[in-house]
Order: C-alpha cells, then sequence, then structure tokens
C-alpha cells in the first residue's frame, strides 16, 4: 500500500521544491548519456491525480498529485491500494484514494517490441471531503499499448461491468464523454476508452475523469481537477530498421554510377581524338611521332641531311680559299 502526506505549501515547501526541480532535470539526464535511441519506450499507471484541494474559506489550497504503481520499462508493479494524507482536510485522518482488488501495472521492453498493460479490478476511487461516497467504482478495467517492429502500434481501453459515480449507476458513452451531475456535491465528466496512435507510438486511457465537486464537508470547500485510470504507452524500438537502409542506398547507387562514367568518359575520348589530329599523318599511328612533328618540323633523317650540308659548306670554304691563295702567288 502506498501512502503519502500532502501538506499546506508554505515558503520552506516551495523553496524544497524549486531545488527539487533544479536538480531533477540533471539526475535525469546522465542516463540519457548513455542511450542509443534505438530502445523502444513502454509506461504504464493505475491511477494518476491531479488535484486541487481547496480547504474551508478557500484561503488555502493543497495540491493533491499522486499515482499508483506508475512504471517504466522494465518493471512490473501490483500495489492494490493508495492512502494519502492531506492536512486540513478530514481531520488529517488517512484518505483513501484508491482500492482495489487487482492492480497491476507492466511495463516491457525489448529488440522487437514494448508493450505497457494496466489491469484493474473491482476499485473504488475516493476524493478528499466526501468519504463515504466513492467518486468512482469499476468492476473491471484494461489498458494495453503495443508497439512491435515492423507492425502498426496498437492501443486498447476496455471497460467493463457496470459504473458508479457517487452512487448513481451510470451508463458510459462509448468512446466518447459521459457527464455526470450530483445534487449537493457536483459533476463529473468521465472520457471513456481514450487512444491514440502514431506510425512508431501508441496510448491508451480507460477512464480519465475530470472532478468538479464542492463537499463543503470535513474541511473540504472544493476538489477540482483529473482522475486517470489504467494508462499505458509504448514506442517502437529502433530494431533492424537502421542498418536495412544504409545497406540498400551503398550497394544500389554508388556501384552504379562510378562503373558507368569513369569508363565511358576515359576510354573513348583519348582514343578518338589522338587517331584524328596526328595517325594520318604518320606512319607508326601513335601518338609520340605526332608530337615530334609538331616540335621539330622534319623526320627521322633531318640530322643526316644537316650535317652533309655542314660537311659541303666547310669543304667549298676551303677551296675558296686555296683558290685565291695561288692567285695571290702568280700575281
Amino acid at each position: 500500500m502506498n501512502s503519502n502526506t500532502f501538506r499546506m505549501p508554505v515558503r520552506r515547501t516551495a523553496a524544497a521544491t524549486v531545488a527539487a526541480l533544479t536538480v531533477g532535470p540533471a539526475l535525469l539526464a546522465a542516463p540519457a548519456a548513455h542511450a542509443t535511441g534505438d530502445e523502444g519506450r513502454a509506461t504504464a499507471v493505475v491511477l494518476r491525480t491531479g488535484l486541487d484541494v481547496s480547504l474551508l474559506g478557500k484561503a488555502v489550497h493543497v495540491p493533491l498529485r499522486t499515482s499508483l504503481n506508475e512504471v517504466k520499462a522494465p518493471e512490473t508493479e501490483t500495489e492494490t491500494a493508495l492512502t494519502v494524507k492531506v492536512q486540513g482536510a478530514e481531520g488529517g485522518e488517512p484518505i483513501d484514494i484508491l482500492a482495489a482488488d487487482v492492480a497491476t501495472s507492466k511495463a516491457t521492453v525489448d529488440e522487437k517490441k514494448a508493450e505497457g498493460y494496466v489491469n484493474i479490478v473491482k476499485a473504488q476511487v475516493h476524493v478528499p471531503g466526501i468519504p463515504l461516497l466513492s467518486l468512482i467504482e469499476v468492476e473491471k478495467v484494461t489498458s494495453k499499448a503495443l508497439c512491435e517492429v515492423g507492425e502498426r502500434p496498437v492501443a486498447e481501453s476496455n471497460v467493463l461491468g457496470h459504473v458508479t459515480v457517487f452512487g448513481k449507476k451510470t451508463t458510459l458513452s462509448t468512446g466518447g464523454r459521459t457527464q455526470v451531475t450530483v445534487p449537493e456535491i457536483g459533476q463529473v465528466t468521465l472520457d471513456l476508452s481514450r487512444t491514440s496512435t502514431t506510425s512508431r507510438t501508441a496510448a491508451a486511457t480507460a477512464l480519465e475523469l475530470t472532478v468538479e465537486v464542492d463537499p463543503l464537508k470535513l474541511g473540504v470547500a472544493a476538489v477540482n481537477g483529473t482522475v486517470t485510470l489504467a494508462e499505458a504507452t509504448c514506442e517502437t524500438p529502433k530494431g533492424t530498421a537502421p542498418t536495412e537502409k544504409p545497406t540498400e542506398k551503398p550497394t544500389g547507387k554508388p556501384t552504379e554510377r562510378p562503373t558507368q562514367k569513369p569508363s565511358e568518359q576515359p576510354t573513348q575520348q583519348p582514343s578518338v581524338k589522338p587517331s584524328d589530329a596526328g595517325g594520318i599523318k604518320t606512319n607508326n599511328g601513335g601518338t609520340t611521332p605526332t608530337e615530334n612533328l609538331a616540335e621539330t618540323g622534319g623526320s627521322s633523317t633531318t640530322p643526316y641531311i644537316a650535317a652533309g650540308a655542314i660537311a659541303l659548306v666547310v669543304a667549298g670554304g676551303g677551296a675558296l680559299a686555296l683558290t685565291r691563295s695561288r692567285a695571290r702567288s702568280r700575281g
């Protein structure tokens, strides 16, 4: 059995709350540093309250924020009762917020799926200031959120048997909203079987009650807020999905493009241009003679012709000099 005490807010309490809010995110953020983002998530809770209790005279408001069997995967809880104390209400005596024969919440996660599940059997829920009447009584309530790899997430909620609100048997609208008004007490709005899904997440809530009551008894002037019964959520693990896409892309596009473009351009362009420009002018058809011909302007016999010409010039010059010397000697 869970038990909590809720006191009137004072400055010291407020300061402690601020400190808790300051430290809390840092503590919660620490495990995230080791998370890979591939794992799924799942949560489940039997009951959660978000109530504001106004004491007589409405000079003091006491927030009633509590839950029973609220778990995150991998975790399971089976507590069947939740008792709280609200200072200034009902003489400071314990208030049984929830009592049930069965109250199970379970959250599991593995590589293939994430699942949140809640099962409640024969439960009674109370609010401060109205001890003799239950806010709601249910016979059986279940919620399930299932997220499997490769499948569409599923969210389901069921409310089986009769439902009683402040002693009045109530017929609930299937998948809709029902409002119950009780004279001298107030009204309760019930949202039945609320579910939602996305491509990777699912959430299911069997009952969500919006409470607006004015007991005017036992030190309680008014109680306003929400009470949630049987809530489950999940997020699909990434599983093998990240490894499938990267293996498809590298084996498809990268192998096609590099093998076509590099092989076509280098093999075709160099073989066509050298044969057109210089292959016809040379006998060997190669690219190197074409380059030498462009640089020298002659063939391979050019050095020999040049050497013969030089020899003739030298010989002619020698003969001319000999003739002139003989003419001078005669004269």
